[in-house]
């Protein structure tokens, strides 16, 4: 699961792929709103490597 943290990098990091003003999306050209996309995107791919590890509670650790 943690190798879906390597997508924003690969997705953001590689430039020319993403280097046009066509499509527009509400004004944006497309190298600006790809951009944004990857916030909520990342963010998810975060969420879901964090919910597939698994976790110690803090009250068993003090209890041992």
């Amino acid at each position: 699961m943690r190798i879906l943290l390597l997508l924003p990098f690969v997705g953001l990091l590689w430039v020319p792929f993403y280097n046009f003003t066509e499509p527009q999306l509400f004004g944006f050209p497309f190298f600006y709103w790809y951009q944004l996309a990857w916030v909520p995107i990342s963010s998810l791919l975060i969420w879901l490597v964090y919910r597939s590890q698994p976790h110690d509670d803090a009250d068993n650790e003090a209890r041992r």
